[in-house]
């Protein structure tokens, strides 16, 4: 569904483990950047767990089975490899769960970042053990929601921690606290809807709206509550973002044309290329003098690292939302 927001699941065949060191970890994340920028999907969210995976993220073009089977096939490829082995790594098909307003999605971003401490191992400890395993555990985003890292470029956080602004404060500590408050104060109602599995995550009457889209199969657009959110895109002009990148990176724009030095400026045209006209990798190659598709992903990823490419970005978005 265009615009919709999913939370997403996938879990090892027979719940067998899916990473085995932290190797495939970094090579998941790597995948998932990748995946992500190639099919414009917004990541809010993520969380590795020995054996499935957590995911949160928005699907501006509708394409999250391109998305996810771009995703999970691109690393069950690498897994096999390394690991001399075949066949399925993953337990059939994903499970996405449609998600309803700012409420939601501020109780499901807790309820990922909870993960690690909720399995039944954890559980029973000592409150200061769970919080210290909790702030420890460096496969989710949690980390780079308080600022313990630095942005990683492809990670969406500013939307979840927007919801929490109007309480006085730095929004990575405040959200560090929101997250932390749910060891003591567990959301049973919240905890239960999650464990259902349903079609969505929402109130009843949400979950009820979903259904009958299914029912009918339908293409009726969700709730616009959180238009922070869902960004229903239609394409722009292809002279249009060339023009409105070229003003925003300035003096910058000069180097476009030297090799290495300009690789950022290209980087940069090639995201926004990607992003606002719709252009696949293959069409944007010839445009940013690049002979593959994979060479222009290879060069958005260098481009996204880059501290001027965040303001640039920032600036684009600011013009194009408008």
């Amino acid at each position: 569904m265009a615009g919709g927001i999913y939370h997403v699941t996938s879990r090892g065949n027979e719940r067998q483990v899916i990473f085995r060191d932290d190797r495939d970890r970094d090579r998941f994340l790597e995948r998932l950047a990748k995946s992500a920028i190639s099919h414009q999907v917004r990541v809010y969210l993520y969380c590795l767990m020995p054996n499935h995976i957590h995911l949160l993220v928005e699907t501006p073009l509708g394409n999250l089975d391109r998305f996810m089977g771009s995703l999970l096939t691109g690393y069950t490829v690498y897994f096999n490899r390394r690991h001399h082995r075949v066949g399925h790594l993953m337990q059939g098909r994903y499970s996405a769960q449609l998600v309803e307003g700012n409420e939601y999605l501020l109780k499901l971003s807790r309820y990922i970042h909870l993960n690690p401490v909720q399995v039944e191992d954890m559980r029973l400890k000592p409150m200061a053990i769970r919080l210290a395993s909790l702030r420890g555990y460096r496969w989710s985003s949690f980390w780079e929601y308080i600022g313990k890292i630095k942005p990683s470029g492809w990670l969406t956080t500013g939307p979840v921690l927007a919801m929490l602004e109007d309480v006085r404060g730095g929004s990575p500590c405040i959200y560090a606290r929101y997250v932390e408050s749910g060891l003591a104060q567990t959301d049973d109602e919240f905890v239960h809807l999650m464990k259902e599995r349903g079609i969505a995550v929402g109130s009843a009457r949400f979950i009820e709206s979903i259904k009958s889209q299914h029912e009918r199969q339908a293409t009726a657009s969700l709730k616009r509550e959180d238009v922070s959110f869902r960004q229903l895109r239609t394409p722009k002009d292809v002279k249009e973002v060339e023009t409105a990148v070229r003003e925003i990176v300035g003096e910058s724009w000069a180097l476009i044309k030297v090799r290495k030095t300009g690789g950022t400026v290209r980087g940069f045209m090639a995201w926004a290329l990607q992003k606002y006209a719709g252009l696949t990798q293959r069409e944007i190659a010839p445009r940013v003098r690049v002979s593959t598709g994979a060479g222009v992903s290879l060069m958005i990823r260098g481009a996204l690292e880059k501290p001027e490419a965040a303001r640039w970005r920032k600036a684009l978005d600011l013009r194009f939302k408008g």
